[in-house]
């Protein structure tokens, strides 16, 4: 399959299990992510955040609700029409392998368990586009399932699972500094702690 093949099956997952997944997601508690982005964002606040694949628009509705501007993305149909209602947000339909996204707009970049459905070889194109749409020290934060650098299919959906050394590999690939990074759920044991995040930063020039 290529990579517009694999994203068409991943899509078409979320679009046939979408009221599934909003009822199995609306209840978690991403505080810390959130925290994390707009911890690292050094401009006066309120902020123009893009939600990099929002889903059903759990987190674009507590960004507006915080006072930003918050716009989503997301490829799946059914995903953007749920955000939009849910949220009162502007939500865009654009899959990562095809998005058009406007120069230096967004003070911040919320990409929460989302980058990982991308496949490795087609990831620094995808960077690329984020890096264009953040404006000069924006930030980008990314939440993904961490593994030995493996990728394939998990059913219907496709995963890519990197540690932490490919993953900055891509990242200063693509023109970013790294800010922090760390293991989630808080407060457990390493191998307890499936979900890696990082917060990166765009240089001002």
């Amino acid at each position: 399959m290529n990579h517009d093949d694999i994203t068409r099956s991943t899509l078409q997952h979320y679009n046939e299990h979408a009221e599934d997944f909003f009822a199995g997601t609306i209840d978690h508690d991403v505080s810390q992510n959130i925290d994390a982005l707009l911890g690292a964002i050094t401009t006066a606040a309120p902020h123009t955040i893009l939600d990099l694949g929002c889903g059903p628009g759990r987190d674009l509705k507590t960004f507006s609700g915080l006072g930003h501007r918050a716009i989503g993305v997301d490829g799946s149909e059914r995903f953007v029409a749920m955000a939009r209602q849910y949220s009162g947000c502007e939500v865009w339909h654009q899959d990562f392998l095809h998005l058009d996204l406007p120069p230096a707009l967004f003070d911040g970049i919320f990409a929460n368990a989302v980058l990982f459905h991308v496949p490795s070889a087609a990831l620094p194109q995808t960077l690329d586009q984020l890096f264009g749409t953040l404006k000069p020290g924006g930030v980008l934060f990314t939440s993904n399932p961490r593994g030995e650098n493996q990728e394939g299919w998990n059913g219907d959906r496709y995963g890519s699972y990197h540690d932490y050394d490919s993953w900055e590999r891509f990242m200063l690939a693509a023109g970013f500094v790294a800010l922090h990074h760390y293991y989630r759920p808080p407060g457990l044991p390493r191998d307890q702690q499936p979900w890696l995040a990082s917060v990166w930063r765009k240089p001002m020039c």
